[in-house]
């Protein structure tokens, strides 16, 4: 796997005339890519309703780029593709997302649609927040299939992708399900997180059909036990992994909180893994992508199902923690100081 010296993929300098306009290089090869809308988050640093929250920190909120800063901070080679507006939220995502290592070569500025943003409300039971999105029309839901350009995405031996995506416009479920598919016919590893995000969708019947097609194209399926449960209409782990790998995926891990993790591979191995104890849950959020990190690392550096879970529960543990979707994510060294596999 690429060292955590490999961290600043993407270089960016000044152009030699001095305008000021950021020169990005693009990397030579990937190890990870992924694609989907990052909006700003503004945290709420009280309790109570959000109507009466007086004073918000601002983060970052995305799925896929959680994944891919935590894989860039164990020191993988990154590539996000994505959309912005060219507004100060759209510039605090790039700057943002690029500072962790992950290359943003691939992120378009929209002059016309502007860059989504969320409010949490902060929990101090560790109950899931209360969460509203503005994000309706905004530059990412505009992705499209020309966003892919297929000589960067097969620079990279595995993409990872979330039923978040799919759910923005037709335009961008093209894009997810072209990019799986070009990937793994390609010969790279696909995964898919089902993500569910209900409100964004339809109706439920429209969000299971469409998430379902798109897991057709994962080699690693990896739902919560209640998505599980309501995208298969099954009830056991072991059941609704047997349903995707009936479907084509090669492996499938249903994540299921304080019991850990279930894995069920096409070739017959199956297992439970148990959870890593959190003293205290201070924010939910963010914990299913901590634990993709941790799935897609160590199958890309050849470790076996189990230990694959292990580091999965570990990262997120360690999300769980913390305020803000991607803050508890581990460097390399981190990971390493824990004796984490």
């Amino acid at each position: 796997m690429s060292t955590a010296q490999g961290h600043s993929q993407a270089s960016s300098h000044r152009s030699p005339q001095g305008e000021g306009i950021p020169i990005r290089t693009v990397p030579d090869q990937l190890d990870v890519l992924s694609l989907g809308e990052t909006m700003a988050l503004l945290v709420a640093q009280e309790p109570g309703p959000l109507a009466q929250v007086q004073t918000f920190s601002k983060r970052l909120a995305g799925a896929d780029s959680n994944v891919a800063i935590g894989l860039a901070r164990l020191g993988f080679k990154v590539g996000w593709i994505s959309r912005v507006g060219a507004d100060s939220f759209g510039r605090y995502v790039r700057q943002t997302i690029e500072a962790e290592g992950v290359d943003t070569s691939q992120v378009e500025v929209d002059p016309n649609r502007s860059t989504g943003f969320m409010l949490k409300s902060r929990s101090v039971d560790g109950s899931d927040p209360a969460i509203e999105y503005y994000r309706r029309g905004s530059a990412a839901s505009q992705l499209a299939v020309a966003h892919l350009k297929p000589d960067y995405a097969l620079k990279a031996r595995h993409v990872h992708t979330t039923g978040i995506t799919p759910a923005l416009s037709p335009a961008a479920r093209e894009l997810v399900a072209h990019t799986m598919m070009t990937l793994r016919s390609a010969g790279r590893s696909v995964s898919f997180d089902p993500n569910l995000r209900p409100s964004l969708w339809p109706d439920t019947a429209t969000m299971r059909d469409t998430l379902n097609e798109l897991a057709r194209h994962a080699d690693w399926v990896l739902p919560g036990l209640d998505e599980g449960r309501l995208l298969t209409g099954q009830t056991t782990p072991a059941d609704i992994a047997a349903w995707y790998i009936d479907r084509g995926a090669k492996a499938v891990v249903v994540k299921m909180g304080a019991d850990g993790a279930y894995v069920r591979t096409a070739s017959g191995e199956h297992g439970q893994v148990p959870c890593v104890p959190v003293p205290v849950v201070v924010d939910t959020v963010g914990a299913g992508d901590a634990f993709a990190v941790g799935i897609i690392s160590a199958r890309l550096e050849g470790l076996d199902w189990p230990q694959a879970l292990r580091r999965a529960n570990w990262i997120a543990s360690r999300a769980l923690q913390v305020i803000g979707d991607m803050e508890g994510l581990p460097t390399r060294a981190e990971l390493t100081a824990q004796a984490i596999v």
